[in-house]
């Protein structure tokens, strides 16, 4: 039976590698930092897509803020991270397969791409950025703490031992930033991962692109499963009207979600279609960051969520320098301790300083658990 189900899943691999295109990343040429035996069934991408899959950091992006925060507490079809994440990986898995490229790499790094966003979004984000720098740490990034969590935090601090494609994909992921093309660097190297991060950490605005072509899709794809979705949020929300719109960018990417995601996916392959790069035409762009501005404006600096950001600049420094005193006095009581220190390896307490520790803890948060954490220690329950 062995020996059947090796030539098996030998024959389906030797298929699969033979439908990639010339421009698709095999797995024979992945390489992880600590090299390990292959798995029989599985490519080693689709081993880091299940790793990432069943770890902790997956399961807590449904309770964590997409765009609005606390809506999802009582709006539960407001879009959370773990949608967003599976519109991430549907689409880019659906350009991929149109562009002959490795579904398998695409697939992993776009579930793995948002794992270090920490409650509430870019706001709290933000925050945590903030809090960081004032006790020396550098910025915070949601990127770099997503390579940081499958590297350093995952299985109580040993990591996933993902492929450095994958890992390289998760870090170089940017939403943020309004690229018509991306076009891989195909000679990164860990010391330029390394470079990267303490370059972003000193506040420097460093650009650079993923190192694999399926790197580029996922994030190209970011932005398209976030543009027109958090347009029906905010419409949802009670923040626009589906009128209120650009004119000029509905009549040519559409006025729902379904249409801008089906306008900007057939641009995305039709010119990026055999070539060495992922891009929109010019015009396309051109209407995309406008979209993109006008959400800006009207969406992600309206007051009502300027309201919710006061509430988590305020409660986010008040809970850092809680955390920062409980491991001084080594508060063995705290939850930062019972839910957090207790369950990493001593690999992992040694490496990092306490103020990285409190970062990691907030970051690795729910929303919901950060709420609880702020009312017990605002509205401590007296025996």
């Amino acid at each position: 039976m062995k020996d059947k189900l090796n030539t098996i899943f030998r024959d389906i691999k030797a298929q699969h590698e033979c439908v990639l295109g010339n421009r698709a990343f095999h797995d024979a040429n992945a390489w992880r930092m600590n090299p390990e035996e292959e798995d029989v069934m599985r490519s080693k991408f689709a081993v880091d897509r299940d790793r990432i899959l069943y770890s902790g950091a997956y399961r807590r992006y449904h309770g964590k803020t997409q765009v609005f925060s606390f809506t999802n507490l009582i709006d539960e079809e407001m879009t959370n991270r773990n949608l967003h994440i599976a519109y991430v990986s549907q689409i880019s898995r659906t350009i991929g397969k149109y562009l002959g490229l490795n579904t398998e790499l695409i697939e992993a790094i776009a579930l793995g791409h948002d794992l270090g966003h920490c409650p509430f979004g870019h706001d709290g984000e933000k925050a945590l950025s903030e809090c960081c720098v004032e006790n020396g740490i550098g910025h915070f990034h949601h990127n770099i703490e997503s390579l940081h969590i499958v590297d350093y935090i995952s299985r109580k601090g040993r990591g996933l031992n993902l492929t450095f494609q994958v890992r390289d994909g998760i870090i170089s992921h940017d939403g943020e930033v309004h690229n018509m093309r991306l076009q891989p660097d195909i000679n990164k190297t860990e010391a330029d991962i390394e470079a990267f991060i303490t370059s972003k950490k000193a506040g420097d605005n460093t650009q650079w692109m993923p190192a694999t072509i399926e790197g580029c899709v996922v994030r190209i794809t970011d932005t398209i499963a976030y543009i027109g979705q958090d347009i029906e949020d905010a419409i949802r929300f009670n923040i626009l009207k589906r009128e209120d719109l650009p004119k000029e960018q509905v009549a040519y990417l559409g006025n729902t979600n379904s249409q801008i995601i089906e306008t900007l996916i057939k641009s995305v392959i039709v010119n990026s279609f055999d070539q060495d790069w992922v891009a929109f035409d010019a015009e396309t762009s051109e209407h995309l960051l406008a979209l993109k501005k006008f959400n800006y404006k009207h969406i992600y600096t309206d007051e009502n969520v300027k309201k919710s950001n006061a509430i988590i600049y305020r409660t986010m420094h008040m809970m850092f320098d809680k955390y920062m005193t409980d491991i001084k006095e080594g508060n063995n009581e705290s939850k930062f301790f019972k839910h957090f220190l207790n369950h990493k390896r001593p690999e992992y307490l040694k490496r990092f300083s306490p103020a990285e520790q409190v970062r990691d803890f907030i970051a690795t948060m729910t929303d919901r658990y950060y709420n609880e954490e702020i009312k017990d220690y605002m509205l401590p329950w007296r025996g």
